[in-house]
């Protein structure tokens, strides 16, 4: 028996409030972006993809700000590996909350996996930890656009996500996937 449950559009998202590895704290309901805020929920220290990915956000974050998204990126390690993950990895600029309980992993779909020693960075996986996801969240609180993982590979790239952020806000353009009652459906 499973306890995640996928989170659809238009639907207010969960409650997501954590610390912020350098100090401070993130508090989405607090968030007042123009457009929305980018959730990326990444695996860990462990996770050399992740490193990738978030140095890559981290050069792109004046990208979104112009275009009025604020960012944000959320992992389930405790403080001292999230300290290590944005002094390692060059973070400076971009927000890395820590300390994400299991049980809010599971609230916003995420699938959780079980550590296996270490991996090919060196580093200890922990015993469990969520597997990544990306989210674009209305100001609202609603969501627009998920991306959940099961596995660290083959990930949506932030240019992709900035030039699909364009067409949105210029057209408008309608949330897709949210709940349909299939028994009215033609």
């Amino acid at each position: 028996m499973t306890d995640i449950a996928p989170l659809f559009p238009n639907q207010t998202v969960p409650p997501l409030g954590i610390e912020l590895a350098g100090g401070g704290s993130f508090d989405l309901a607090s968030e007042k972006p123009t457009n929305f805020t980018l959730v990326v929920f990444y695996r860990g220290l462990h996770c050399p993809i992740c490193k990738t990915q978030l140095k890559e956000l981290e050069s792109k974050l004046e990208d979104f700000e112009k275009r009025g998204v604020a960012v944000v990126a959320v992992s389930t390690d405790p403080k001292e590996r999230a300290e290590q993950t944005r002094e390692t990895w060059g973070l400076s600029r971009l927000r890395v909350g820590y300390g994400l309980a299991l049980a809010a992993a599971r609230r916003w779909g995420l699938y959780v996996s079980s550590g296996h020693g270490k991996t090919s960075a060196g580093v200890d996986e922990p015993a469990l930890f969520s597997e990544p996801a990306i989210y674009l969240v209305r100001p609202d609180g609603t969501l627009y656009f998920g991306s959940v993982q099961t596995m660290p590979f083959a990930r949506p790239h932030f240019s992709d996500i900035l030039a699909a952020i364009d067409f949105v806000v210029k057209n408008r353009y309608p949330a897709r996937g949210e709940v349909v009652d299939l028994r009215k459906a033609v």
